[in-house]
């Protein structure tokens, strides 16, 4: 089950962005965190929330995303 955390850094981890942000406005950021568990949060908002993934939980969200479950256009 996914968690939610109210201020992201307040997390000791280390960020990393999407390759696929660019600079642009819609960036996110992911981070391991702890066991088998990955923080995902706002690139431009670093201290706003992150939302705390299992590792199948991630790797669900991302076949959901290569499968185009959330295009857009």
């Amino acid at each position: 089950m996914s968690c939610f955390v109210p201020d992201a850094s307040a997390l000791a981890v280390r960020w990393t962005a999407s390759s696929y942000s660019g600079g642009e406005d819609t960036c996110v950021e992911v981070a391991p965190y702890q066991e088998a568990t990955v923080a995902v949060r706002d690139s431009q908002d670093p201290s706003g929330p992150a939302l705390l993934l299992r590792s199948e939980e991630w790797a669900a969200f991302i076949a959901d995303i290569r499968a185009g479950g959330f295009d857009l256009l």
